[in-house]
């Protein structure tokens, strides 16, 4: 072998926040990073499909601003809650640039305090998504 080629790697776990932290991350991450896995625990939590896009709408109007060109791909997550439904699941799935669910236990970390009580509340969103894999006892 007389040649190495070294890839840009994906960052599979990146904390982007808001504001000035958005503006000051997200620049340095692309130019090291050719994509990232986008945590969703801001507040307020990024636990819809709608707020995925408006923060995937920062973050690419924040790398437009800092002259980071396009070449970097934010993987949107959406943080798992008591409540997320199977419809959201499916709304994601169906997004393109939603993909994955983060679960947070409440109160287990920075900004999880809307994050899952009690797991089987979050059995609708789980089977929807097991559905969705076709993996699992709910494959269809």
């Amino acid at each position: 072998m007389d040649q190495l080629t070294i890839t840009r790697p994906d960052d599979w776990h990146l904390h982007l926040r808001d504001g000035a932290a958005l503006e000051s991350v997200v620049a340095f991450t692309a130019r090291q990073f050719a994509r990232a896995i986008v945590m969703p625990n801001l507040k307020p939590p990024v636990a819809t499909v709608d707020a995925a896009r408006a923060y995937r709408e920062r973050i690419m109007a924040a790398l437009a601003r800092a002259g980071a060109g396009s070449a970097f791909e934010p993987l949107m997550t959406l943080y798992l809650t008591d409540n997320t439904s199977g419809e959201e699941i499916a709304r994601a799935k169906a997004s393109g640039f939603v993909h994955a669910v983060k679960y947070y236990p409440a109160g287990a970390t920075t900004n999880s305090d809307a994050g899952v009580t009690r797991l089987e509340r979050a059995f609708p969103a789980l089977e929807a998504m097991a559905r969705r894999l076709k993996v699992g006892l709910w494959a269809s």
